[in-house]
């Protein structure tokens, strides 16, 4: 990834965190790592942990910022939420839900943000 798609990302990240937390979320972490994969942020929404994948997309034709949560990515998210309840087990006593924060931009320049809860099941 080049550090101009890296800092666009950190961006848009930060465009996503900005957002839940005006909704009400409150930051756990973000960007946490593990052997199986990355989680971009980790909230809680009232008593739920909430695991956020976050998505850009600059460009239609490439498919939707939700498209591109394909099973595979799933299954990687839910491993590395699986390793951040094992790593922290404060948390596991919360309910948990895994949503998507897609952000896709438009010609007019503003950003479309589509906040996707209960995106899949673990």
């Amino acid at each position: 990834m080049s550090t101009t798609s890296r800092t666009l990302g950190q961006l848009k990240e930060e465009q996503a965190l900005d957002y839940l937390r005006a909704q009400g979320l409150q930051l756990v972490a973000r960007n946490w790592s593990c052997r199986g994969g990355e989680l971009d942020l980790i909230l809680l929404h009232q008593q739920t942990l909430v695991f956020v994948e976050v998505r850009y997309r600059s460009r239609k034709d490439w498919g939707s910022a939700l498209e591109s949560i394909t099973p595979r990515k799933q299954q990687r998210l839910i491993t590395a939420a699986q390793a951040f309840l094992m790593s922290e087990p404060h948390w596991a006593h919360h309910p948990c839900r895994f949503d998507v924060l897609a952000i896709q931009s438009q010609a007019q320049g503003a950003d479309h943000v589509e906040w996707v809860r209960h995106a899949f099941d673990a």
